[in-house]
C-alpha cells in the first residue's frame, strides 16, 4: 500500500528555519519523483521542489537559495530544508509521488498519483 506521511511543520518566526520530512512506503525513492507542494488559504496548490527517481532535483525560482530538497541516507524519506522563512511561506505543505524510473514529473499536480495529508507551516512573529 502506497503511503506518504509529512511531518515537521509548525510555527516559526520570520527568518527562521524548518525541516519537513516526507516518509514514503509502498515504493522506493528510486521508483518515482517526489515533489513538495504548498497551498495557502484561498490560493491554488503550487509545486516548488522535486527530486526525480534518479536523484535529479528541480526548484521553482522562489525556492532557489532558500529551500533544499534531499533524500535521507538510510530511510525512505525525502526532506525539505527551509531557510529564511517569510510570512508569505505560510501554507499547508504536501508531498506527492508521481512519474516512474524513466519519467520525472515536474510541478504539475495532476501528474502526481499519491499525496500525503499535509503539514501546516506558519511563519509569524
Amino acid at each position: 500500500q502506497v503511503q506518504l506521511v509529512e511531518s515537521g511543520g509548525g510555527l516559526v518566526q520570520p527568518g527562521g528555519s524548518l525541516r519537513l520530512s516526507c516518509a514514503v512506503s509502498g515504493f522506493t525513492l528510486h521508483d518515482k519523483t517526489i515533489g513538495w507542494f504548498r497551498q495557502a488559504p484561498g490560493k491554488e496548490r503550487e509545486g516548488f521542489s522535486c527530486i526525480g527517481a534518479d536523484g535529479s532535483t528541480y526548484s521553482a525560482e522562489f525556492a532557489k537559495g532558500r529551500f533544499t530538497i534531499s533524500r535521507g541516507s538510510a530511510k525512505n524519506t525525502v526532506y525539505l530544508q527551509m531557510y529564511s522563512l517569510k510570512p508569505e511561506d505560510t501554507a499547508v505543505y504536501y508531498c506527492g509521488a508521481g512519474g516512474n524510473r524513466d519519467y520525472d514529473v515536474g510541478f504539475d499536480q495532476h501528474e502526481y498519483d499519491y499525496w500525503g495529508q499535509g503539514t501546516q507551516v506558519t511563519v509569524s512573529s
